[in-house]
């Protein structure tokens, strides 16, 4: 594995610069109206590698297509720099601190220790540079900081926008033995003509914090023996749910990653997010699933169209350039866990239309042969298939039907249960006969009909409890075909695939799945690795996107699948209506004794707790049921 670069400190990462050390890295963070990406590290002279970019998704540029959030980027030599008899100082950096914002500690002239903590302001088109100067003994020294920069833009469909990077730092700063002075820089964007966002960057710091408090540590908290799943855990709770946007249309959860801003997919929102939200029980994450949900019914019409890929431009346009990808396979899953994970009937009877739309749709498009049809997937042609019919969507409108089986049930309307059950049933069947392939001596499945190589998402079905194949897709996706230190591989290499691209996505459902299938043995240790590499190594802190496409981006959607790989594999959380669910007890070697405390799921508040001999659930602190540690699921409600 990659050398361990970081480790963990409390609720902090801190990565203490080794001699001679060289490395890069970057984040993202995100409030409602500003997001920015920090690179970050030393450079081969030992001084500080910095590099900013502001993003502000209300401000759009035109076209106003997927991609038109105004931005603007900066190195070291364009910011505000520290000056001392005119010249730029060197800052060479001994530590680095991951919390929620990043912190950077330099030294500074030999005589001055420089501690940067960056984070976006929470309401506001603002980014803040918090800046302390720390004198060290015998020391008299004078810096000074040049005046604001002024950068412009075109023209955005709002107007001219101006972006600002201004200070409160005095003209002259003397600094001697013992004496300490904080300034502030602000990274701002507006329409011209209106007035700068309010600057105070202490207000601005306790609100970061705040919110970092409220997403990390106040719902869905898992203790288990090992800190770096724990770490993992509650930092996939941040990246999931800060990546929140306002929009002229209300919230919207957006995948980030200097490309998606002030939208929503079916995928990364409707399918991935939606479900980890309800269960993490974050209002604001809440407004901004149903948001999304929302923003498809208009196009949920009598004709049956299929659905758009993304709404974009807030709210305004759609994206419909890689055609049918299973997208009300991927809405009547995701829209379907979240009604019954929240267990709120008002949510539940205004998206049931919605999700009955989505069933019937995807009724509409089985083949003679029994799976659903859809144009592509996710992945929209990255990979080949047919063009006919592949395993993820099936997968997922098996997966959809029986949850929507549940809620339906839930509201009352027994025939559409019986109905959804039915049709679950024959579709697995169906996914069976089609798709089950022996390949390179694995009985699993082919991803669709021509193409006989192994791909990732031949753990769908296990994701689905469709458990016909179960050994020999466990061990297909742990082979050497697949599996490789970065996780599992989107398609086995042949000779018609060169390609060593991994996606995190597949790789966490994969994950997921084994855990689900009673093969968390096997798959425990692989998943502690993952966690020690995402965590702790040479890309931190959070679950990755795509690589070598996307570099490895930090889409915010990857990290509610990490969430959902603990919650839904490790616990085997299982919604069984509004208001009950169940789970499966089972204790792991190198994770020890599990809690998962404050989970506001199906109506109640629960605390689940599993030691190795016995587990106990609590509701509002009172415990409700225990039992003995073996494994088999257990219904609550």
């Amino acid at each position: 594995m990659t050398e361990q670069i970081w480790k963990i400190d409390g609720d902090r990462l801190i990565w203490q610069v080794g001699k001679g050390q060289v490395h890069t890295d970057d984040i993202e963070m995100s409030g409602f109206y500003a997001d920015e990406i920090i690179s970050y590290g030393v450079k081969e002279d030992g001084s500080l590698h910095l590099a900013q970019s502001f993003y502000f998704p209300t401000l759009r540029t035109i076209p106003n297509d997927t991609h038109a959030t105004y931005h603007f980027d900066l190195n070291k030599e364009q910011t505000p720099c520290l000056l001392k008899d005119g010249v730029p100082v060197k800052e060479f950096p001994i530590q680095f601190e991951l919390d929620g914002t990043l912190c950077i500690t330099s030294e500074t002239d030999g005589s001055v220790l420089t501690v940067r903590r960056f984070y976006p302001a929470k309401d506001s088109l603002l980014c803040v540079e918090k800046v302390s100067l720390i004198a060290l003994e015998d020391t008299v020294l004078t810096l000074s900081l040049p005046a604001h920069h002024v950068h412009t833009y075109g023209r955005g469909t709002k107007g001219v926008y101006l972006a600002e990077i201004s200070h409160d730092a005095p003209e002259k700063m003397v600094l001697s033995s013992g004496d300490d002075l904080t300034y502030y820089v602000y990274y701002t964007a507006r329409i011209a003509n209106q007035p700068l966002p309010e600057r105070d960057g202490m207000k601005e710091l306790l609100a970061r914090l705040e919110r970092v408090y409220e997403l990390c540590d106040t719902r869905l908290v898992l203790q288990t023996d090992n800190p770096t799943a724990d770490a993992m855990f509650r930092f996939a709770k941040l990246r999931a749910g800060e990546s929140i946007f306002q929009t002229l249309t209300g919230k919207y959860h957006s995948p980030g990653g200097r490309s998606y801003y002030a939208a929503t997919w079916c995928n990364d929102q409707a399918e991935y997010a939606g479900p980890h939200f309800a269960m993490a029980g974050d209002k604001v994450a809440i407004e901004a699933s149903l948001n999304a949900y929302r923003s498809y019914i208009p196009f949920m019409s009598d004709c049956y169209h299929k659905l758009p890929c993304s709404i974009i431009a807030e709210g305004l346009d759609i994206w419909e350039g890689a055609g049918d990808r299973g997208d009300a396979a991927m809405y009547l899953y995701g829209a379907s866990l979240f009604c019954l994970y929240t267990g709120d009937r008002t949510i539940a009877e205004e998206l049931y239309p919605a999700i009955r739309w989505c069933a019937e749709y995807c009724r509409r498009q089985t083949l003679p042969e029994g799976v659903i049809r859809s144009d592509s997937d996710e992945l929209e042609g990255r990979f080949p298939t047919d063009r006919k019919a592949n395993l993820s969507t099936s997968s997922l409108c098996y997966g959809g039907l029986m949850f929507a089986a549940k809620l339906a049930e839930s509201l009352g309307d027994t025939e559409t249960a019986k109905d959804y059950r039915n049709c679950a049933t024959a579709l697995g069947e169906a996914i069976e006969n089609y798709f089950g392939a022996n390949l390179h001596g694995f009985d699993t499945y082919r991803y669709s009909k021509g193409y006989d190589t192994l791909r990732a998402w031949i753990c769908l079905p296990l994701c689905m409890e469709l458990n016909g194949r179960k050994e020999g897709t466990l061990e297909a996706m742990l082979s050497p075909y697949l599996w490789t230190e970065e996780g599992m591989l989107t398609c086995e290499i042949s000779d018609e695939n060169r390609s060593h691209t991994i996606w995190d996505r597949s790789t966490l459902y994969g994950m997921k799945a084994a855990f689900l299938a009673g093969a968390g043995d096997r798959i425990v240790e692989p998943f502690l690795a993952y966690c020690s590499k995402r965590l702790l190594c040479d890309r931190v802190p959070y679950a990755v996107e795509a690589y070598p496409e996307g570099e490895k981006r930090h889409l915010s959607g990857e990290s509610a699948l990490f969430a959902r790989a603990v919650t839904e594999g490790i616990f085997g959380i299982r919604p069984e209506g509004l208001h009950k669910f169940s789970f499966l007890p089972r204790v792991f070697e190198g994770l020890g004794e599990m809690k998962l405390e404050n989970i506001p799921i199906c109506g109640g508040c629960f605390d689940i707790r599993v030691g190795k001999d016995a587990w106990i659930v609590c509701d509002g602190g009172k415990e409700i049921a225990r039992g003995e540690t073996n494994g088999e699921r257990v219904m609550i409600g």
